[in-house]
């Protein structure tokens, strides 16, 4: 399936003119001046393997899930049962409101409502014998139905006087103190369920392009190896596999980063807790398929006096180096896509290419040929 080109035009140009700049004449010089001094350079081996394959980003832990938990009814707050850290169950009471009132009001609706229903048994055996229109009997029912609906809600705003765990997990805050007045909906104790967690990172929209895989080739992550994993500060060796649980699709409107949501098992053995942070090392050789594009260092290609990005290709028999002309995609980072122009398994210029001429002699700086390291390098 033939990749749609996504052109970085304004990034291409800056490092096009940035070389032109810095070494122009070099580019455009005839062999018949190239000097006889054979000129240190670092190179590159080109391959196929696609974009870069490693990423590490800042991260933060959250609970998977968590609630901020208030009373559903205004009330004086009169006991808060449980601590800070505490681990509840669902449906473990957590706090109650001073509860008179209600019963009180509770006590009020019973009585209207018992008189309102003997009402209504008498206007019903009298309906028959006519001895009570049919309109004061519609009355009577109405205020029978009203009284028992009242009643109904009288005995729901005692029941609110208790606040519940509505799932098992972990009192992360308190949020009010005992004798506080508080409102209806006013957050009283926030609570988080731990056993798993969420990591969140922030993603440049170009690397989102790459994360995000289109439905014909999405890839089953839970048969990949591990995508993502996260990493702690005193544990740097003990590596923590992500899952992937989300993928936000509108943009932070301060930094026009978009959020991506990992999940992670809490470990048992190791104190991780929201609020946290990490890092987390995503590998995108698992997250985008094979796809053929080359990508090199940003620093190998020029602009010759055209403007034509250029790029400076040694030949390993005679260590002489020829310009060849490509045509470049977009950049990530340190890096630009080559579209056309090289086949793979070249080995160019990556640091001193504003400095060759056709045909110039040069040799490989010592430590390596690669300059920037390829997908698959070891580490």
């Amino acid at each position: 399936m033939t990749r749609p080109c996504r052109c970085a035009l304004p990034a291409v140009l800056l490092v096009l003119l940035s070389a032109c700049g810095a070494g122009n004449d070099e580019v455009a010089a005839p062999a018949q001046h190239v000097s006889a001094v054979v000129r240190p350079v670092k190179t590159f081996v080109v391959d196929t393997g696609g974009a870069p394959s490693q990423r590490q980003f800042p991260g933060r832990i959250e609970a998977a899930r968590r609630a901020d938990l208030s009373f559903r009814v205004p009330g004086t707050v009169k006991d808060i049962l449980v601590k800070e850290g505490d681990t509840v169950g669902e449906g473990t009471v957590l706090a109650r409101l001073d509860a008179t009132d209600f019963r009180i009001a509770l006590s009020d609706r019973q009585a209207s409502y018992d008189n309102a229903r003997r009402n209504y048994e008498r206007a019903r055996e009298l309906l028959p014998s006519g001895n009570i229109s049919r309109l004061d009997y519609d009355r009577t029912e109405t205020s029978f139905k009203s009284a028992e609906a009242a009643l109904r809600q009288s005995r729901q705003d005692l029941a609110y006087t208790e606040l519940r765990a509505p799932f098992a997990g972990t009192v992360a805050k308190r949020l009010v103190q005992r004798f506080e007045e508080v409102a209806a909906k006013e957050a009283v104790l926030s609570l988080q369920q731990v056993n798993s967690l969420d990591v969140k990172i922030d993603l440049s929209e170009t690397l989102l392009r790459s994360f995000t895989v289109p439905e014909e080739r999405a890839i089953d992550y839970a048969e990949a190896e591990a995508p993502a994993w996260a990493t702690f500060e005193g544990m740097a060796q003990r590596r923590f596999p992500l899952d992937i649980k989300e993928v936000a699709t509108k943009a932070d409107p301060k930094t026009q980063t978009f959020e991506i949501t990992f999940t992670m098992p809490n470990p048992p053995d190791v104190v991780i807790l929201p609020g946290m942070t990490t890092t987390v090392t995503v590998d995108f050789r698992h997250l985008v398929p094979e796809s053929g594009d080359i990508w090199i260092p940003a620093t190998a290609v020029l602009g010759d006096a055209a403007l034509h990005p250029v790029v400076w290709v040694l030949d390993a028999v005679t260590m002489t180096v020829s310009r060849r002309a490509v045509r470049v995609g977009e950049m990530q980072q340190e890096r630009i896509q080559v579209l056309e122009g090289l086949a793979g398994d070249e080995e160019i210029v990556a640091v001193g290419a504003s400095h060759m001429a056709e045909g110039m002699k040069v040799s490989r700086m010592p430590g390596g040929e690669q300059a920037v390291p390829r997908a698959g390098d070891p580490h």
